[in-house]
């Protein structure tokens, strides 16, 4: 199971929401203009409400296509959702990214998926057609350093897909 190291969740865990909402924010928004047409193929699934619940963390971030909304909560807090997807961190960006299979982590039950699973299955295929890369997707809000944050978070990212962060 990949997780963050623990002081890296104690960091993130002791900043005030509005701080991580608007960091997570600009990640989304940059995703959202590397891959315009991400919620194209969710049709009338694009009005859910999505929430992805890091259990290493305690911050849920929802996602609310239709509207191209993203929040963040912490977990005491979390309103209500169509459909849930918990699991480590690094297992969700896996997930997202498209570099596990995400059958595989559920079944292994290191996933929990609950509510609305067409929902769910409709936003894992319009996330599978996406092809992400975020190391190369957010390298652009590093402006000049773009090169050594893309490397850096590629070395992050082989570490953790092979359990050694």
């Amino acid at each position: 199971m990949m997780l963050l190291p623990r002081p890296l969740t104690l960091f993130i865990d002791r900043l005030p929401v509005p701080v991580v909402q608007r960091i997570v924010s600009q990640v989304f928004h940059q995703v959202l203009r590397q891959h315009p047409d991400l919620f194209d193929r969710l049709g009338t699934e694009a009005n859910k409400r999505f929430c992805f619940a890091p259990t290493d963390l305690d911050l849920v971030f929802f996602i609310h296509p239709a509207s191209k909304s993203f929040r963040t909560f912490r977990k005491a807090k979390v309103p209500r959702s169509d459909a849930t997807v918990a699991g480590p961190m690094l297992t969700l960006l896996a997930l997202l990214e498209g570099r596990i299979d995400g059958d595989a982590v559920f079944f292994s039950r290191s996933l929990t998926v609950t509510g609305d699973m067409e929902a769910m299955l409709a936003l894992r295929n319009a996330l599978d057609d996406c092809s992400f890369d975020l190391p190369s997707d957010l390298a652009g809000m590093a402006g000049p350093l773009a090169g050594p944050f893309k490397r850096a978070a590629e070395l992050v990212r082989r570490r953790a897909l092979n359990g050694a962060v």
